[in-house]
């Protein structure tokens, strides 16, 4: 069975109602990106980084996963299929999807602000004085600018033995995030959909939707099935 490996991002969920937060201006929600999600955004103002979390964890709750989540679980009847997402949400899980790597963390998850193996299921929201076991304060399991991706060479190593490579809801602009397409083997094809013109710097992709996910991946899935299944 060939391996397809999918990088989605924030395009991926938008069509199930959570917005993308970071507009074109670069802030968040009103606030500067560093603010709200940077380690020195937490360190001068906690109650502000969780408040903003807190309200994207409830957004989270009230949402499903859209026809494109459930569209990408049809390849795993045909493929050993893997999930490198940028999204920390859990959208892709909730459709069925068997392998999912969050890259940039989960918004369902809180850890110890001074221990990220300390991880706990989150669904509530995060309180100033919440503590994880080490009694340090509890926040959300998210990587923030300036911190390592911890998951980002195992996303690597996928991508090396990829056979098809899919990229859904992403420009591929931010990185690391956007060199994982680089590791792909020379002869795996790239696959893409976004509603925007998809100019990907490096390698190009060879079959490309122009669409929303909840309304393209349908087409996408049957060209990939028909390419390769």
């Amino acid at each position: 069975m060939k391996k397809l490996v999918v990088l989605s991002g924030a395009g991926m969920s938008a069509d199930s109602g959570i917005p993308t937060f970071r507009g074109e201006d670069g802030l968040w929600e009103g606030h500067d990106v560093m603010e709200v999600a940077s380690p020195q955004g937490w360190a001068a103002n906690k109650e502000l980084v969780l408040d903003f979390y807190n309200f994207r964890r409830k957004k989270v709750l009230e949402v499903e996963p859209n026809q494109g989540h459930i569209e990408l679980v049809r390849l795993e009847k045909h493929f050993h299929t893997q999930i490198i997402t940028q999204n920390i949400d859990d959208l892709h899980e909730r459709a069925g999807s068997s392998n999912v790597i969050h890259l940039h963390g989960e918004i369902l998850k809180s850890r110890s602000e001074i221990n990220e193996s300390l991880v706990y299921p989150c669904t509530e929201d995060i309180r100033l004085g919440d503590l994880a076991e080490d009694g340090a304060q509890l926040r959300p399991d998210i990587v923030w600018f300036g911190e390592m991706v911890p998951k980002m060479e195992e996303a690597a190593l996928h991508c090396q033995d990829a056979d098809i490579l899919v990229i859904v809801g992403t420009s591929m602009q931010v990185y690391p995030a956007a060199g994982l397409k680089e590791f792909a083997p020379t002869n795996c094809p790239i696959y893409a959909l976004d509603p925007s013109q998809v100019e990907y710097s490096g390698r190009a992709a060879d079959f490309v939707i122009q669409d929303r996910a909840s309304k393209g991946m349908s087409a996408l899935v049957d060209r990939i099935i028909s390419d390769h299944g």
